[in-house]
């Protein structure tokens, strides 16, 4: 007694190319989903180096305290391929003794006065495809702060 194998496992094949037409849109959407968490990603930690290295710049020493544009173009300069990027330097003091400072001299009689250094940097991230639910413009920041060598 011989059977015809078609007979028992039937036509599959059918079968098959409907389960891979289901699969493969899904399986897209879920490539773009990785790919657009990869560019988010990817901004932040743009965002977070350029803040980096625009603090690594001003807390040199003193005199690069001062030069915000200074701070901006090392920001800038590290991070040149985001859309509407933006860099602001500020600098502050406190005194070591945790007290509050102006940055004068002759704030901190009974303790060292520590200067800071913060840059903080924005750009705006817009998704490759419009996904329901999530804005067309998305605007992420980054912020580092320093202290300067004295």
């Amino acid at each position: 007694m011989t059977r015809n194998w078609q007979s028992v496992l039937g036509n599959s094949a059918g079968q098959s190319c409907a389960e891979l037409a289901f699969s493969i849109p899904l399986l897209m959407v879920l490539f773009l989903v990785v790919i657009e968490t990869g560019r988010v990603c990817l901004v932040a930690l743009s965002l977070a180096s350029a803040a980096r290295a625009g603090v690594q710049y001003g807390a040199q020493n003193l005199t690069t305290v001062s030069d915000g544009a200074g701070m901006q173009s090392a920001a800038k300069a590290d991070a040149p391929n985001l859309a509407a990027f933006v860099a602001t330097s500020t600098h502050y003091c406190k005194c070591s003794d945790g007290s509050s400072s102006t940055c004068l001299a002759t704030d901190c009689s009974s303790s060292h006065r520590l200067t800071y250094v913060k840059v903080n940097t924005s750009a705006t991230y817009a998704p490759w495809i419009n996904w329901p639910g999530v804005p067309v413009a998305v605007t992420m920041t980054g912020q580092a702060v320093m202290r300067v060598a004295q």
